[in-house]
């Protein structure tokens, strides 16, 4: 991957669909077919760059893509560079991190937690 360098800060292309093979970066374009015509269940994290509580999530939602490899699909999905789908499921705070399964929304939490909650999160959700 190819960083591009500026004075106090490094900026990673969004080209990647992926962070560690652990999570799918997901758009307007790609949500469909990455999210609602999944055959596993998807933990979606709608986040933005300037959201410091997003930045905070962001390492919990990677290990839980490991975590949950070949169980759960874990995606990230920018609000800022994908408004449709954010207005699409009412996503008016960030982050909020919705589970799908079968093309349907099935839980939504709102708010930074640590991994361990959303892990409790999903698999609670995922049991009703």
């Amino acid at each position: 991957m190819t960083k591009y360098k500026i004075p106090f800060c490094t900026i990673l292309p969004m080209e990647s669909k992926t962070d560690s093979n652990s999570v799918t970066h997901v758009t307007t374009k790609t949500w469909d077919a990455e999210v609602l015509r999944s055959d596993l269940p998807v933990f979606v994290d709608f986040w933005a760059e300037w959201c410091g509580p997003c930045r905070m999530v962001g390492p919990a939602v990677e290990q839980i893509g490991k975590i949950l490899a070949g169980k759960v699909k874990v995606a990230k999905l920018n609000v800022d560079e994908n408004q449709q789908i954010a207005m699409k499921y009412g996503v008016q705070s960030i982050p909020s991190l919705i589970l799908f399964k079968g093309g349907k929304e099935v839980a939504r939490t709102i708010g930074a937690a640590p991994k361990e909650a959303y892990l409790k999160f999903i698999e609670n959700s995922l049991k009703a």
